[in-house]
Parts: structure tokens; C-alpha cells; sequence
């Protein structure tokens, strides 16, 4: 694998007399390498890094390796242990990691495996880490355990790759992550709660805290590199996206007065005076789906708007078929604590319903009845959708919706 190496020790060379000569292969290699004892081989990195597997070891083996573009500061070359066997006393992968080097290995026996014997000034190898090492957010820290929060756009910087040989039951080269979009806004009279923005959660191999529901059964497998992170805002209507990696979470939809209703990742409840069916969730459908559709409009000139979507379930239709509320969230550990995310926003309230209805758990903006103002927003940071707007005095003075909330994002790895 890459990886880039910063603030290693260079270790002890082990000297040794009447080293065995090797063959040098001259045709330069390019892509991993299945080393033979008795061979050395040129390996041109110019392209990326590249892997050299050792053989079985007989003791007085001897194999070699040179960098044939003096690229390997840029682009290392791995040396990677057969099987159990060891590399200067380790089980560990090593690196070369300077331009020019060269070196040659020798077979010793069991206890130490692979030693180094070269003595010239560019024959050395390091260590490969093996956890991984990156930058990127508001960094904290949960036992062994690094947890990045995004709660705006930024990049997340991957200097260090775990070595999966070294722990391979670590998943160390691998990061949970939570991906909310921002919610959808709420209408105005008669119109339907915002639905939340998209819940996307996926868990790293070794389970390390309570998931949401919604969770994928693995992780991000990261590798050197620097990655965006996209945070969308919330809706004014429509939510927009959050990203990480290959993960993207849509936006949720906006509310809307006597029209249909919007689709997102969770949708918008239905408009109360029409009747107006209520938008579709999970759009575009990802599995496990990353939130519901809103609650239906009850299809009369005093009905309420219907609840927006949330990712734990969908919203409530309106008043009088139903309380108008917004869907619920779901919760996860995966910032060190219990914290529920991605409620849908209460649906716009007409007389004679309640005087207020809630939001879905997980940051969903309430509603209140008549007279009262504008709909509540969603939730920074938690992609709850916006509650729906009350009628105003003197009639027909409509009040707004809120708007949605923005999103957040969270990765986790471990790192000790």
C-alpha cells in the first residue's frame, strides 16, 4: 500500500560477512512483486506504490531490492513478510522510503527472519505504522479511538493507512462513518413538515460502539489520500447533500402548499387542503435506506399539512387523519455518545388542530397553531427538516415554514 511516512526511526542495520550474491532480474517492475530467493529486482514507483512479497525463508536465502526511479519517497515500496515469518525480528510490513535505496535481505532463522545486511548510506528500511494517521475537523478521541466531526465542509487528509498484515484483526486501514444531509423546509398553511436530510451509517469490522439501525455492515477502507467532506446545508426547500467518500446522503425534501409534495432522502409531508400525496423517502434508494416518506395531506380546506420523514420512520399524516407529527430519527455512539439525528419537521397546523405539534426525535422542527408566527427550523447539525408555518392575522397573512437544518459528518478509526 502507500503510505506516507512521517517522523519514522530508521532501524539498526544487522552486518553480516560472506553475503550471498543474488541475479539482478534488469527488467524493472511495476506492479507487486512475488519475490524468489537469490533474485534482486529494480522496481520503478513512478506510477504508485508497489508491494514486494518475500519468499519462504531457508536460512542463507538472500533476495535484493533497488529503486529504479529514485521515486520511492513518493511513492514507497512494501516489503511484506510471507505468511507468519518476520522481517528484522517483526511481523510488521517495512518500508522503503527514500530515493535511491537499496538493500539486500538475508535469511537467518526463525527468531529474527529477513535481516538486513547492507551497509551503504541508502540501505535502510523502517517500519510500516500500523494504525492509521490523518487530519481533518474537530478531532476527539473515544478510547483507541480518533473521531473526526465535520460540521462544515473540510477535507479529511489520510497520511497513514493501517498495515493490515501487521493487526489484520484491527481493521486498521478502515473508518466507521455517519453521513446527514441537510433537512428539507417546512410549508407554510396547509403546507407539509420538511423531511429530514439522508441517515447513512456504515460500522468498521470490529464493533466498537451502538449503531443506529440504518447501519451498513462495513466501514470506508481508506488509503492515502485526502478526502472532501461536503456538509450541506439545510433546505430552503430542499436540503442539500452530504458527502464522505464514496457516500453520499441526499437532502431531504421541502414542504410545499397545494402541490405535490418533494422527495429527498426522507420526503415532505402532504399538503392538508388538497388532498396532496407526500414525498417519497430513500430517493435515490440506497440499502440500508437512508430515510421515509412524510405523512399524507388529510385532503380537506382545514386540514393540516402531514409530518415530514424522518430516518427512523415516516411522518404522521396531517390533521384531523392524523397528529400532523414529524417522523423520528435514529441514534448512534459513533461520536463517543448517544446522539439522535435526521427528525422530520412537523406538517403546517390549521384550526382546529392543537395549538403545537413536535418534530420528529432527532432535531425535526415543531409546528404551532394559528397566530403564532412561523414554522420552528431544523436542528443544526442534525439534517432535521423544518416545522410547517401557521396561518397569520388578519387571514390570509400565511406565515413561512422553517427551514431544514444543516447536516453533519462524522468518521471514526482506530488509531492505538
Amino acid at each position: 500500500m502507500g503510505v506516507v511516512s512521517c517522523g519514522t526511526t530508521m532501524l539498526d542495520q544487522g552486518v553480516f560477512e560472506n553475503i550471498g550474491a543474488v541475479s539482478w532480474d534488469t527488467t524493472a517492475k511495476t506492479t507487486t512483486i512475488t519475490g524468489v530467493a537469490g533474485v534482486g529486482y529494480f522496481v520503478n514507483t513512478t506510477a504508485g506504490a508497489i508491494t514486494a512479497n518475500l519468499p519462504a525463508g531457508t536460512a542463507g536465502d538472500v533476495i535484493a531490492f533497488a529503486d529504479y526511479a529514485n521515486t520511492t519517497t513518493t511513492n514507497n515500496i512494501t516489503i511484506a513478510p510471507n505468511g507468519s515469518e518476520k522481517i528484522q525480528g517483526s511481523a510488521d510490513s517495512y518500508l522503503i522510503n527514500v530515493n535511491g535505496t537499496s538493500i539486500t535481505l538475508v535469511y537467518v532463522d526463525s527468531t529474527q527472519g529477513w535481516k538486513l545486511v547492507d551497509t551503504g548510506e541508502n540501505s535502510s528500511l523502517v517500519a510500516e505504522p500500523v494504525f492509521t494517521t490523518a487530519t481533518g475537523g474537530t478531532i476527539t478521541c473515544c478510547g483507541d479511538y480518533k473521531i473526526h466531526t465535520f460540521t462544515g465542509p473540510g477535507t479529511f487528509c489520510v497520511s497513514v493507512a493501517g498495515n493490515v498484515a501487521a493487526n489484520p484483526a484491527g481493521g486498521p486501514n478502515t473508518a466507521s462513518y455517519m453521513v446527514v444531509a441537510g433537512g428539507g423546509a417546512g410549508a407554510g398553511i396547509y403546507g407539509g413538515g420538511g423531511g429530514a436530510g439522508g441517515f447513512r451509517e456504515g460500522r468498521d469490522i470490529t464493533p466498537s460502539y451502538t449503531a443506529s439501525p440504518l447501519v451498513a455492515p462495513a466501514g470506508i477502507t481508506l488509503t492515502s489520500q485526502t478526502y472532501t467532506v461536503t456538509v450541506g446545508a439545510g433546505g430552503a426547500p430542499n436540503g442539500n447533500p452530504s458527502t464522505f467518500s464514496t457516500i453520499t446522503s441526499t437532502g431531504g425534501g421541502g414542504g410545499i402548499t397545494n402541490a405535490t409534495s418533494r422527495t429527498g432522502g426522507s420526503g415532505s409531508g402532504g399538503s392538508g387542503n388538497g388532498p396532496h400525496s407526500a414525498g417519497s423517502g430513500n430517493t435515490p434508494p440506497v440499502s440500508p435506506p437512508q430515510g421515509n416518506p412524510g405523512g399524507a395531506g388529510p385532503g380537506s380546506s382545514s386540514g393540516s399539512g402531514g409530518g415530514g420523514g424522518g430516518a427512523g420512520a415516516s411522518g404522521s399524516a396531517g390533521f384531523p387523519v392524523g397528529p400532523s407529527t414529524g417522523g423520528n430519527g435514529v441514534s448512534t455512539s459513533i461520536s463517543g455518545s448517544s446522539v439522535t439525528r435526521a427528525g422530520g419537521g412537523a406538517g403546517a397546523l390549521n384550526s382546529p388542530a392543537p395549538p403545537s405539534v413536535s418534530g420528529g426525535t432527532g432535531g425535526g422542527g415543531p409546528a404551532i397553531n394559528v397566530n403564532s408566527g412561523t414554522g420552528t427550523a431544523g436542528t443544526a447539525n442534525t439534517g432535521g427538516g423544518g416545522g410547517g408555518g401557521s396561518s397569520g392575522i388578519p387571514y390570509p397573512n400565511f406565515l413561512a415554514g422553517g427551514a431544514g437544518g444543516s447536516g453533519i459528518v462524522i468518521i471514526r478509526y482506530k488509531f492505538q
